[in-house]
């Protein structure tokens, strides 16, 4: 038996828990660059406010709904999700966290009524993190996860729990669920499915499996498996290896001066560089790429890319940043108004398992390292890019627009909510 556990509009959720005023609002969060919703309260979606939708096209909807939009802020979502999976490990032995607001919780072997321990799981993390979660229970991660949708729809008779063992007419829910809407079956796959003459969940539950198998594959075949109840995907208690790493974003506005391009690629490689110490893993190489905007009528679109290697695998920001400035010095092109740029790393390995540089000395690697953890250390301490390179400093066009912060962290002193008693 599974359960899996999400946090209901878990952006949106986080941006009311210091805010009580807030229930009962509508509340929408921003991507980077405040450009398009990514998250909505319920309140929001009923407005028809579709997910990913630009926020200009429905700015004056949520003004006259009085709603309030945020930035997005992935520290404090970062942290309160880490607490989330702190509460719901004290549950059960073993436990995958799957995505920053879900995660799956093997209850094999639980002696508990396993709706008692839904229940108890929603008001624990409630009254502990202050973030609402539903739980969808099943023999299988496929069910779990439909499980889950269908509580957060409102089909389970205990609201944000289900158990799908415990549901009277489980084929007739089945036949309801689109096949697009399955664990698994993105858009592309599903056409492909009904083609096939295989529509909703129902369907795919009762295809031949070695059928499956030979038109769409294994992973379709495991999916209705999983569907009949049998379990094909274990639990991972230890996340896969990362195999690359990226960093990029789109610009507020056009970017045509190559300083200011390369002071946008040098923050992505310094902050590409950070995330690669903190996993323990080293970079063979480095992939930096620039685009202007393809709907920009006006001009001709240009994308490109360039990849540069390096002799051993490194960790140093350094390094990663002066690889990134050559490669923009190649890509730039006089004329052109780049809108996106970002810094990608691929098939990076462990660091202990990087070879050491046979014409570098022992002191000089010594030496990057130190750097390295100093600049680690500070921005740990005082706030990420309190030390940063020279060269990102150059503009006001490409840095991130977050014009709609809730200016509330629980990482930081300084933003710390503020409680007065009256």
């Amino acid at each position: 038996m599974f359960a899996l556990v999400d946090c209901n509009n878990f952006y949106a959720s986080c941006e009311r828990l210091f805010r009580p005023s807030l229930e009962g609002r509508p509340v929408v969060v921003l991507s980077n660059n405040d450009g398009c919703v990514v998250a909505r309260s319920n309140e929001a979606k009923a407005l028809g406010i579709p997910m990913g939708a630009p926020y200009f096209r429905y700015a004056e909807v949520l003004r006259r709904a009085d709603a309030a939009v945020f930035s997005s802020n992935y520290a404090l979502y970062g942290d309160l999700s880490r607490r989330v999976m702190q509460v719901l490990a004290g549950f059960v032995p073993r436990i995958e966290v799957y995505s920053i607001d879900e995660c799956f919780l093997d209850l094999t072997g639980m002696s508990a009524d396993p709706t008692v321990l839904g229940l108890e799981i929603v008001a624990r993390v409630r009254r502990w993190t202050g973030i609402p979660v539903a739980v969808g229970m099943a023999p299988t991660k496929t069910l779990a996860k439909l499980a889950n949708r269908l509580a957060k729809k409102g089909h389970g008779p205990l609201g944000p729990v289900l158990d799908w063992s415990g549901l009277p007419d489980r084929d007739a829910l089945l036949g309801s669920v689109a096949v697009e809407d399955l664990w698994g079956i993105a858009s592309r796959l599903g056409s492909r499915l009904r083609e096939y003459g295989i529509a909703d969940a129902l369907a795919l539950r009762e295809a031949h499996p070695q059928r499956l198998r030979a038109a769409f594959g294994v992973v379709v075949e495991r999916i209705a498996r999983e569907l009949r109840g049998q379990a094909c995907l274990a639990l991972e208690e230890v996340a896969p290896p990362r195999r690359q790493i990226m960093v990029s974003r789109s610009f507020r506005a056009r970017v045509s001066d190559p300083a200011e391009l390369r002071a946008a690629v040098t923050a992505f490689a310094s902050r590409a560089g950070e995330k690669l110490r903190a996993q323990g893993l080293a970079a063979p190489a480095l992939t930096v790429f620039v685009q202007t905007n393809p709907f920009d009528t006006a001009r001709a679109y240009d994308a490109n890319a360039v990849t540069c290697g390096f002799p051993v695998p490194t960790q140093d920001s350094g390094v990663l940043v002066r690889a990134a400035t050559r490669g923009v010095d190649r890509l730039f092109r006089t004329g052109a108004a780049y809108r996106k740029a970002g810094v990608l790393l691929p098939d990076v390995i462990p660091a202990e398992q990087a070879p050491a540089d046979l014409f570098e000395g022992v002191g000089d690697e010594v030496r990057s390292h130190q750097r390295m953890a100093v600049l680690d250390a500070v921005n740990r301490k005082y706030g990420r890019e309190t030390l940063r390179f020279a060269g990102q400093l150059t503009g006001s066009r490409w840095p991130r627009r977050s014009e709609r912060g809730s200016g509330v962290s629980t990482t930081r002193w300084a933003e710390l909510a503020e409680v007065r008693a009256g």
